[in-house]
């Protein structure tokens, strides 16, 4: 699992390390793991931290955060929350993470790592700074972007399939969550999911959802790869032809006035 510091962690929630002190402090948000003067965040506290900032929007109270996590405390087994906020936080991959100095990035990419492309990587989240070196959230999406380049590909080409992806990809991701919330885990909300005794049962259907979401998705992309990739090979066949059609057209034409 994951650990992050402190500012890495309010990054990633889209918060501040004054927001993450000011939670920790009202009891919402679980000491770190101390290691030496360090302290680590695991997974489980970047999705509460996010829970918290959702409720925030949405109007509750920090009292009123506080006492929902207080029901579910109160109510049922520790490890029963701890799954729940594990369901939600864990990374829905089974990558683990990498990672790379400047100098080894330039050793793969070449010329194509300049400021503006490292700036871009990071606001994709294909690389995330960490002091000195930059950490690789997923290592096959970085080796995809390697292959790509070392085929011809410009490394600005190879962020602009990145950037659609997760244009695309996260506008089907929120669309099959809301559905699967409101179809799946709407028996459960409002009443009950602060009520710790289900916590469990909510967690292992977000668990089970998990490998079919991305059965789903791996099924349409091979689907649709498929077809565009016909359609595109068709599109450049199509025109090599008639290139070859008007030179010949052309070469025949000078064999007549040669012949004259």
């Amino acid at each position: 699992m994951a650990e992050y510091r402190i500012d890495e962690l309010a990054r990633l929630a889209e918060t501040t390390v004054r927001n993450v002190r000011v939670y920790q402090d009202r009891g919402l948000l679980a000491p770190p793991r101390r290691e030496g003067r360090v302290g680590l965040y695991s997974e489980a506290h970047l999705a509460r931290l996010r829970l918290i900032g959702q409720l925030l929007r949405r109007g509750y109270t920090f009292a009123n955060i506080g006492e929902m996590f207080r029901v579910w405390e109160r109510g049922g087994d520790l490890s029963d929350i701890l799954g729940f906020e594990s369901a939600i936080g864990d990374a829905w991959s089974d990558e683990i993470a990498d990672y790379l100095t400047l100098n080894q990035l330039q050793e793969l990419f070449g010329k194509g790592v300049t400021p503006r492309t490292i700036k871009r990587s990071l606001e994709l989240n294909v690389l995330e700074r960490d002091g000195l070196r930059f950490r690789v959230p997923s290592p096959r999406l970085l080796h995809a972007g390697i292959e790509l380049v070392r085929l011809g590909m410009s490394v600005d080409s190879v962020l602009d399939i990145a950037e659609n992806l997760r244009d695309k990809v996260g506008g089907v991701a929120e669309h099959m969550v809301r559905r699967v919330a409101e179809h799946i885990l709407a028996e459960h909300v409002p009443e009950t999911l602060v009520e710790s005794e289900e916590i469990a049962e909510i967690a292992e259907l977000i668990r089970q959802v998990r490998p079919l979401a991305q059965q789903a998705v791996d099924a349409v992309l091979a689907q649709a790869m498929a077809e565009h990739i016909n359609e595109v090979l068709g599109e450049q066949f199509a025109d090599a032809m008639e290139h070859l059609r008007t030179t010949n057209d052309s070469r025949s034409e000078d064999g007549a006035i040669g012949a004259t």
